[in-house]
C-alpha cells in the first residue's frame, strides 16, 4: 500500500519535469486522481484516466450511463494475429453536464467506454473498461487507449519472460542499466521469426548455443 501511494506522489513530480505540451498522458486507475487531472491541464497537456472502484461514484455512474445511454460518437478496431481475433469498440461521450462533481476535475470533457471481445478457438472473452478523459475526438481517444495498452504489454511481457519484477539489483544505476538490457533482449526475441513464445525462445537461449547466436544474429541481419 505504501508503495502504491508514493507512486501516486511520484506522478505529479514527474510531470513537472516533462515537457508535455500537446501530449495525450494515459494513467492506469491508480493514478486517476484529481491532482493529476490538474497538473496535466498545466502542462497543455490531454489526458485518458483508466476509472475503476477506487472512485465508486464516479465509476457508478459511468457505468450506468453507457448501460442505459445511447452513444453517438464511436469507433471499432479489429486485429488478427497467432489464431485469435481481437474486436475492440471505443465509445465517447462529451455531453457530460450531468455528471456529479465533474467540475471536481479540470479540464474533464468526456467519458469513455472500451468493450474488448476476443475470439480464440471456440473460447470467446469480453471485457469492459471505462475511462475519464479531456478529448473530445473519438478517434484520438481509441488511439491513446490503443498505445497505452501496447505499453501494458510490454510491461507483462518484461514481467513474464524477464522476471523484472522480481529483481533485487538496487545499486548505484545497475537497475536502469538492467531494464535497457532486457528491453533491447525483448525486442530482439521479438524480431526472430520463429513461432515461439518469447519466454520459450529466452529459456532456449540459455542452453542453445547455436539458437542463441542464430538470434543475435537475426538482429543484425
Amino acid at each position: 500500500m505504501n508503495d502504491k501511494s508514493n507512486e501516486i506522489k511520484a506522478v505529479p513530480e514527474l510531470l513537472e519535469i516533462l515537457y508535455l505540451k500537446g501530449c495525450i498522458v494515459t494513467i492506469d486507475a491508480m493514478g486517476c486522481q484529481k491532482e493529476i487531472s490538474e497538473k496535466v491541464t498545466m502542462k497543455k497537456a490531454d489526458y485518458v484516466f483508466s476509472l475503476k472502484e477506487n472512485h465508486p461514484d464516479l465509476y457508478n455512474d459511468v457505468k450506468f450511463y453507457f448501460a442505459n445511454e445511447p452513444v453517438k460518437k464511436s469507433t471499432v478496431t479489429q486485429s488478427k494475429g497467432h489464431g485469435r481475433i481481437e474486436k475492440r469498440e471505443y465509445y465517447l461521450e462529451t455531453n457530460i453536464t450531468w455528471l456529479h462533481n465533474r467540475d471536481e476535475w479540470t479540464n474533464l470533457n468526456g467519458i469513455g467506454m472500451v468493450k474488448s471481445t476476443v475470439s480464440e478457438k471456440s473460447n470467446i472473452r469480453e471485457e469492459t473498461r471505462y475511462f475519464i478523459t479531456s478529448l473530445l475526438s473519438v478517434e484520438l481517444f481509441a488511439k491513446a487507449v490503443r498505445a497505452h495498452w501496447s505499453i501494458e504489454s510490454m510491461h507483462w511481457c518484461l514481467d513474464v519472460v524477464f522476471h523484472e519484477d522480481d529483481c533485487q539489483i538496487r545499486n548505484a544505476n545497475a537497475a536502469e542499466n538492467f531494464a535497457v538490457i532486457r528491453h533491447i533482449a525483448t525486442n530482439v526475441l521479438k524480431n526472430y521469426p520463429v513461432k515461439m513464445s518469447l519466454a520459450r525462445k529466452r529459456r532456449k537461449c540459455q542452453y542453445d548455443a547455436d539458437f542463441m547466436a542464430d538470434v543475435l544474429l537475426s538482429a543484425f541481419s
